[in-house]
This record gives C-alpha cells, sequence and structure tokens, in this order.
C-alpha cells in the first residue's frame, strides 16, 4: 500500500470531466459519503446533486466507497475521537482518495489543501477546520508509516466489512481473496445490442466510426473501453443497445433455449422484473409474450420506459410475484424467469457502497424471501417447462446452497446444464484477468430448472 506512485487527473475518470472547483466537488462526495455511513443508498443522496457536477462527485464518492475501510483506519490513528458525521465524512473522504497514490484521482497535496477550504467554506463544518487540517498536515508528515501499518487491519485490507471477509473466505477457500481484490476494482460498460434493431457486427461499426473502441462480448454484448454517459452512446436514444452487464446476458438466451425459435409465441413470467433488463431481453431474443411483474410502482414505470425506448411490449403487473392468488389468471407458463431479490453483493463493483449497507443477517431474510418465491412460482411452470433462478450475489447461500435445498424438496424439477457461480472478474483457471476481456463480469448465479411432464 505504499504511497509512491503516479497519480491522474479527475478529467481522465470516464464520465467525471468537469470545471468546477475540486473544494465544491468534495463537499458533495462527503455528503454521499455521510448518507452511506448512516445507512441510506448512494443513489438518493447522488441524485440531489446538480447535473453539472453529478458525474464527478459520483466517480469520486465510488472511489472513496471502494477505500472507505482503510481510510477510517487512518482516521483512527489520526484522531482519538472522531468529529461531528459530517466533517469525518469529509475527513475520511481526502483520505480514501489519498491512500491510494497510484489510483488517487489528484496528488496529495492538492488534496489536502481543497479538503481543508472544502471544510471552511461550509457552514456545518467550519468549526472543523483546523482539526481537519491538522489531521491531514500529520497524514502527510506520517503517510508511509500509516499507510504500511493498514496491512494489518483486515477491513482496512480488503475494504470489506470482517463478516463479509469471513463469508467469503468460508465459501470459496482458495478464490475469496482474489474476489475481494476484484471487487475494489472499476467495472467495464457493456452493452447489449438489441437484434430486433440491429446486429453485433454492424453496431461495432457504428462504435468505430464514432471512435470508440469496444469488443465484443457474449452472444450479443459489446464492452466499452472507457465508460460514457448514456446520452453519448451512439443508438441509446434509438434503443439500438441497453446497458447491461455480460452475466445478466446470459439470462434469456439461457431460459428460452432452442424455444426461441418456437412457432407459437412461449408464454413467460418475468419476476421481480425491474428495471426491465431481462425483459427486454427476452422480448429480443425470442419470440415469446412476456407477463412483468414487480411490487413496486415507481419500478414498474422505469420497466415501461425501458421497454419504450427499445420498441417492445409486455405485460406489465404491479404485484408481489410470491402471491399468485392476487395476479395469476391460471394459465400456466412455459417458462419463468425469477431474477430474486438478494444480498447483491456480486455487483459491489458498480455499487460499492451495498458493501457498506449490508448486514450479515440479511443473507439468511434474502434466501427466506427467494425460497418463498420458488415455492410460490414453480407451480405456475406447465410440466416440460423451465425456470430459471438467478440472483447477482456471491454467497452460497443464495445460490447453490438455495438450489440444493429447492430440489430436495421438489422431486419434479430437474437441474439443466447452467453457468452456476459466476464469480466477478475472474477467470475459470483461478487467476485475476486483464481489463475488459470478453468473460469481464459481475457476480451471478444461474440455475436452470426443468418441471418433469409426468
Amino acid at each position: 500500500m505504499a504511497l509512491a506512485g503516479k497519480t491522474q487527473s479527475l478529467n481522465s475518470v470516464p464520465g467525471a470531466r468537469t470545471s468546477l472547483p475540486l473544494w465544491q466537488l468534495l463537499q458533495s462526495v462527503a455528503t454521499v459519503v455521510a448518507a452511506v455511513r448512516s445507512g441510506s443508498s448512494a443513489s438518493p443522496a447522488l441524485e440531489k446533486v446538480g447535473a453539472e457536477q453529478r458525474p464527478a462527485v459520483q466517480a469520486l464518492a465510488f472511489h472513496v466507497l471502494r477505500n472507505l475501510g482503510a481510510a477510517e483506519a487512518l482516521r483512527t490513528k489520526l484522531a482519538s475521537r472522531a468529529p461531528p458525521a459530517q466533517a469525518d465524512a469529509l475527513l475520511c473522504t481526502a483520505l480514501a482518495l489519498a491512500c491510494q497514490a497510484d489510483t488517487a484521482p489528484y496528488e496529495v497535496f492538492t488534496l489536502v489543501n481543497q479538503t481543508v477550504e472544502a471544510a471552511k467554506r461550509s457552514s456545518g463544518m467550519h468549526a472543523q477546520a483546523n482539526f481537519i487540517n491538522a489531521c491531514l498536515r500529520r497524514f502527510l508528515r506520517e503517510q508511509e508509516a500509516l499507510v504500511a501499518d493498514l496491512a494489518n487491519d483486515l477491513v482496512a485490507r480488503w475494504n470489506h466489512p470482517v463478516w463479509w471477509i469471513k463469508r467469503l473466505k468460508a465459501d470459496y477457500p482458495t478464490a475469496w481473496q482474489a474476489i475481494l481484490a476484484n471487487n475494489n476494482t472499476q467495472a467495464p460498460m457493456t452493452l447489449r445490442v438489441n437484434v430486433k434493431k440491429s446486429d453485433r457486427n454492424a453496431y461495432l461499426a457504428l462504435l468505430g466510426v464514432a471512435d470508440i473502441s469496444a469488443i465484443a462480448s457474449g452472444q450479443v454484448g459489446v464492452t466499452l473501453q472507457k465508460a460514457r454517459q448514456v446520452q453519448d452512446i451512439p443508438g441509446f436514444a434509438q434503443g439500438v443497445v441497453s446497458v447491461q452487464d455480460a452475466s445478466a446476458q446470459l439470462a434469456a438466451p439461457l431460459l428460452l433455449g432452442a424455444s426461441s425459435h418456437a412457432a407459437q409465441p412461449m408464454r413467460v413470467l418475468d419476476a421481480c422484473a425491474a428495471p426491465g433488463g431481462k425483459t427486454a431481453h427476452l422480448l429480443e431474443t425470442g419470440h415469446c409474450e412476456v407477463v412483468a411483474i414487480d411490487i413496486d410502482p415507481l419500478r414498474c414505470q422505469r420497466i415501461q420506459q425501458n421497454l419504450s425506448r427499445l420498441g417492445l411490449a409486455a405485460q406489465l403487473l404491479t404485484a408481489d410475484a410470491a402471491l399468485p392468488q392476487t395476479w395469476w389468471d391460471g394459465v400456466l407458463f412455459d417458462a419463468v424467469l425469477l431474477d430474486a431479490p438478494c444480498t447483491a453483493s456480486g455487483i459491489v463493483r458498480r455499487h460499492p457502497d451495498v458493501r457498506w449497507l449490508r448486514r450479515e443477517s440479511d443473507i439468511a431474510q434474502l434466501a427466506q424471501v427467494q425460497a418463498r418465491l420458488l415455492k410460490a412460482l414453480w407451480p405456475l411452470v406447465k410440466p416440460g417447462g423451465r425456470l430459471l433462478y438467478c440472483t447477482c450475489s456471491v454467497f452460497r447461500a443464495e445460490g447453490a446452497d438455495q438450489m440444493q435445498t429447492f430440489l430436495a424438496h421438489n422431486t419434479d424439477a430437474r437441474l439443466m446444464a447452467s453457468p452456476g457461480q459466476l464469480l466477478p472478474h475472474f477467470c475459470r483457471n483461478g487467476d485475476t484477468v486483464p481489463d475488459n476481456p470478453q468473460d469481464d463480469h459481475d457476480g451471478f448465479y444461474l440455475a436452470l430448472l426443468e418441471k418433469s411432464k409426468v
């Protein structure tokens, strides 16, 4: 964790170019960090940030959240008592941005000066400016020893809660370190080409004309070399592409299989469908009629917006998928996609706040929800039909263990060939891989079940 090395300008961070002063950005970042530390998702806090500075604030906030364990350990060494919450968030923001020099967005001296300026210019933190300045100046003097000492602190070293680290170590005795390290990298931006409007080769050519570097991923995916704002992606507004991770792109074709070209449309249920990425992929991939359900009316609106942009249509229901008696018409489904609520432990590259928001008890609680959904939806699958169970989790309790229990209690279910557990940014041979290889994907679990015909 040495501090020697080059630093980069924030303008080199994809989507984060801005002319705003750094102190102003740091104020907003500290507000996001404070929200997460109080138990709230980063998303609502980021939505409150002005449009001009939001991309830069998000880039910096995600950087901080990926290094928050180290930052909090450093702050403990620098001050025997934590300052008020907002001031502490600003101090930890600066330490998180400075503790890894090879990935720091600014020179450490610049960060220190601008952090103190941010405190001085904030009515709520003005009184803490001298305290923050003293802590950061000491960090400058003792940075090498302070950072080196973090290697002995499990949370500081891996920037995950202790329970999360222990759970991964138990689930993956030989891979847990690689999973944690990969969780702290920036995820690639992968697109799914809408085959009803284009094909991948044509779209790659379109990107080439726009001087945007990309590689093919999966069956219809394209991974950009550098992330961009969606409004700057060619064809996005016209519904030619959608943003969807490579692992999530496996779901629709796996569920539909060879039946995607059947003469008669398949009747498909997409349970827990919001925000609609897999709903859209089902409609793009196969000859099917999709019923999409989500319990949240606002999230159902998001599904409709996404389908409208793509020129697709599905039957949308605002309902609890676990209570079919309240919404099901009694007609069995050829296929059911259950993308179940989970800890989201597989997508912390994209949502680094998740690791600090989850509690260990959430795993058991969510596993119960998943089991309840499986029990409720399996009777809706016609004999010979399929159900695809998936979660964006790497915890076995939400994947292999859940499926093992279900199969033990449902003898009419057969586990078909399916990917099982995908680990984030992780090769099958157990080695980490360079940025943006074809198999660079989020952590995900997929299990395809077929119902016996008799």
